[in-house]
């Protein structure tokens, strides 16, 4: 099978490519990349003209809920959610029901993925065993398996010396443990970010200390073993700070911020509704102002949605009773293209390096978040004129508990392509 894409704009942050191209496809691999191709034969053309083409966009944390929990979301909605984001890999996260802390449930994920066959799907395992930070998961049968890294997350590991432990294993799996830096010992049963609107709704607090005080532990834990450090979705101006200082010290440490952190803050929830409901909490504008900062300075490397899908009827309870979490594959490229590149905030290239350029090498992926000859055909085409407006109804996923329903603006995912397949088109 042969895909000629004519005539797009092409931006390639890993090879430094920046112009109009022609892309030919064949066998579900880039073949060339030329100013000038001429199609023969049997071949699908797109005309691209007036289109970005992007390396495929890449989300390293989602949460498809699949096994265990489907009535929110599940491998194959999930999928189709990626792809009308413009995703062409994404991580799903272990905390399903039973957690994926074991080879079997690993393997059954990869095999559920491939039966979809909508988009590269890459499990992200358990540190440890039903993520209760006791005994370690077997980390390298895992890998075998097709685990990529390992994270708690949503359960930081409290255990400092399990933490060590899991990032000397991953060292030598050449691996990430991607971190979700809480204290829980500070942050309790919080609801909101501590401040003004927990104290105008009644609600108990989340320090953002709860997050610093963990995030300087992993930083010092990394120091002295030099692992693969991943820290995901920051949200205070004191860990961007923290992940500052220790890049000047050449200490490995990535991170990933969600669009909803980078766009929103506590102020959202002055009427105390449950959909900015989320975990990290949505914290004060301060804090949302050095996020946006870190990603234009490279302290923060990447942008994930974090894609926590709950049922409608779980997100209609009250505040303390609703789950955490919000969606968010479907609209990331929109919101952050309109409200941050379209504003001058950030360059259209640094966006596709936070979302696709990075993700690829901190998650070891080789042959992905770039566009050249003989790599597979992962691409993502945007029109950036075109006009969007989020609605409930047109999301693929089952879960509608997004915070950015209503929201306008420019910039739309016209084609997403996975190993020279269109698998979306608008």
């Amino acid at each position: 099978m042969k895909l000629l894409i004519k005539n797009g704009w092409m931006v390639d942050p890993a090879t430094g490519t920046e112009g109009v191209y022609d892309i030919l496809i064949e066998n579900g691999k880039i073949k060339e990349i030329s100013t000038l191709i001429n199609p023969s034969g049997s071949i699908e053309v797109i005309d691209a003209s007036g289109l970005v083409v992007s390396p495929g966009f890449i989300d390293m944390h989602v949460h498809l809920r699949e096994p265990g929990q489907e009535h929110k979301e599940d491998i194959e909605t999930g999928s189709k959610a990626a792809v009308h984001g413009g995703f062409t890999s994404i991580a799903c996260m272990p905390n399903t029901s039973p957690v994926n802390d074991s080879v079997s449930i690993t393997r059954q994920i990869v095999e559920r993925a491939k039966e979809v066959g909508l988009v590269n799907v890459y499990p992200v395992a358990a540190v440890s065993k039903n993520l209760e930070s006791k005994e370690l998961t077997d980390m390298a049968g895992l890998v075998e398996t097709g685990a990529i890294g390992f994270s708690d997350d949503g359960r930081c590991v409290m255990s400092e010396a399990l933490f060590k432990k899991a990032l000397e294993k991953a060292k030598s799996l050449h691996v990430p443990v991607i971190e979700h830096p809480e204290d829980h010992t500070i942050s309790q049963d919080g609801q909101v970010n501590e401040g003004e609107i927990a104290l105008q709704c009644g609600l108990k607090e989340i320090p953002a200390v709860s997050e610093d005080v963990m995030v300087e532990r992993d930083i010092r834990l990394q120091e002295a073993v030099g692992s693969y450090l991943h820290l995901t979705h920051i949200s205070t101006e004191g860990a961007v700070r923290l992940i500052k200082d220790a890049k000047k010290r050449n200490i490995l440490v990535t991170s990933d911020v969600t669009p909803h952190h980078l766009l929103l803050d506590d102020t959202f929830l002055r009427d105390c509704d449950p959909v900015y409901k989320m975990k990290p909490p949505l914290r004060g504008p301060k804090d949302r102002k050095a996020l946006v900062e870190g990603i234009k300075t490279g302290v923060i490397d990447c942008i994930a949605s974090d894609h926590a899908p709950h049922s409608p009827e779980e997100k209609a309870r009250d505040f303390e009773a609703a789950p955490f979490g919000v969606i968010g594959m479907e609209t990331s490229f929109s919101v952050i293209y309109d409200r941050l590149v379209r504003t001058g905030i950030i360059e259209l290239k640094r966006l596709i390096e936070l979302f696709s350029t990075n993700p690829a090498k901190i998650l070891n992926l080789k042959d992905r978040g770039i566009v050249k000859p003989g790599v597979p055909a992962d691409l993502t085409l945007v029109d950036l004129e075109r006009p969007f407006e989020i609605k409930g109804e047109d999301f693929q996923s089952k879960s509608v508990n997004s915070p950015f329903i209503g929201w306008q603006g420019k910039g739309v995912v016209t084609h997403t392509i996975v190993g020279g397949r269109v698998v979306y088109k608008l």
